[in-house]
């Protein structure tokens, strides 16, 4: 860090965090429109967010709120049966904006303990309606359909557990600098220190594209899985496109590339390396194992009903959509903090994801839903990523001739 980092306000730093956001993030388009999703507590970033949109041109920004305390007041006190009702018009919000070409930003954050004591089964009665009908929006997602973008903000109860040793206001403002580092927002030109990150996936990207491994094997800290790839597999990292030419971040930050396993030849055991903070409750020590890419045996040291329930929620949440690869020396990982929010902690560590795979990730995907099952491509109304990668980590490609070749030892790339 230069001396000139250290003299950026919180406020300069907020601003550009919002900025990346909308500039790098959205890749906003003059004349679009842009909903931003936000935690009530994440007020002023929502707020700062807004501006910004505007600034870039944005012909109409409006903000759709959220409410930890409303939620889990909800899972205690609401009646049996009644979990399956869900406020659709907040799903209508971002659909009629995906369909007027806007743009939705989602900050995401979630107090971690917060359905701690909740039934599982009414967690997951209630994530199901929601994701059944959220699906067409979900689609236009995983089809790269709009220019999106997830970043967080800090709630008490996620910097508390983070930074237990000191007093709640000075934890959030703790996890403020731990955001504003990883995000590159801490830099006095934080546009021009990402375009130099992107480059850098890109290369990446390209080069494991090109090889076109018939799977990938990981073995290290409990785990030998072996993921097979989709057929014309595709590997992202950095930008994406929408059909309109809109280049975008959907993530900030984001270390990873990634690409689609083929739904029915992942074979092994797996481990995670981190805790899954998943809807307000945190599954640690997850080991599942799979046969012909189906989930065979799942269970957790904790929260494992709730792991359960997600496996079950359909056929394809039985198997993997997502396959990252994040080398352990990524500024996240080295900062040492786990953030109890998956956009974070994902970016730690290598990764595979339970659900629906990124149509874009297999060629001709996009285009044809026939093209992208025949190729392996897997479809869930899920996609929920969990750790898996560690400095014990060793990852190889298996060619399609059976060759094997290094692409990562002890959790860095060697490709």
């Amino acid at each position: 860090m230069t001396s000139s980092d250290t003299e950026l306000t919180f406020e300069q730093k907020l601003q550009h965090y919002a900025d990346l956001a909308v500039r790098v993030g959205l890749g906003l388009r003059a004349g679009q429109r842009v909903l931003v999703q936000a935690p009530v507590e994440a007020a002023p970033l929502a707020r700062a967010v807004v501006r910004s949109a505007y600034e870039a041109g944005a012909s109409f920004a409006d903000v759709r709120w959220d409410d930890d305390d409303v939620q889990k007041a909800r899972f205690e006190l609401a009646p049996e049966g009644s979990f399956e009702t869900i406020s659709r018009w907040r799903v209508d919000a971002e659909l009629e904006v995906a369909n007027d070409a806007g743009a939705v930003i989602a900050i995401r954050a979630t107090d971690p303990g917060l359905h701690a004591a909740a039934d599982p089964q009414k967690l997951a009665q209630h994530q199901r309606a929601l994701a059944t009908y959220r699906k067409p929006y979900s689609l236009q997602v995983m089809t790269n359909q709009l220019n999106w973008n997830l970043i967080t903000a800090p709630l008490p109860g996620s910097a508390r557990l983070i930074f237990p040793d000191v007093p709640v206001e000075q934890a959030v403002k703790q996890y403020w600098e731990a955001i504003f580092k990883a995000a590159r927002a801490d830099q006095p030109d934080p546009i021009a220190a990402w375009q130099e990150h992107l480059d850098k996936l890109h290369a990446r990207k390209k080069i494991l594209t090109d090889k076109q491994y018939h799977a990938l094997h990981f073995k290290g800290g409990g785990t030998d899985l072996t993921v097979g790839l989709a057929e014309d597999h595709i590997w992202g990292g950095g930008t994406s496109l929408t059909p309109s030419g809109i280049e975008f971040t959907a993530n900030i930050p984001t270390e990873e590339v990634w690409t689609a396993p083929h739904r029915e030849r992942v074979e092994g055991t797996v481990v995670s390396t981190k805790p899954l903070s998943y809807n307000g409750v945190l599954i640690s020590g997850i080991r599942i194992r799979f046969e012909g890419g189906r989930v065979v045996e799942a269970s957790a040291e904790s929260g494992q009903d709730v792991l359960r329930e997600l496996i079950a929620t359909d056929e394809g949440s039985h198997r993997l959509g997502e396959v990252a690869l994040v080398p352990h020396s990524s500024p996240i990982s080295q900062s040492g903090l786990f953030f109890y929010n998956t956009l974070y902690d994902e970016n730690a560590a290598s990764h595979i994801a339970i659900g629906s795979a990124y149509r874009f990730n297999i060629e001709g995907g996009v285009e044809s839903s026939e093209t992208f099952a025949a190729k392996g491509g897997n479809d869930s109304l899920l996609h929920v990523d969990w750790m898996i990668g560690s400095a014990e980590m060793d990852v190889d490609g298996l060619t399609q001739d059976g060759q094997r070749e290094a692409v990562m030892r002890a959790g860095e790339f060697v490709i």
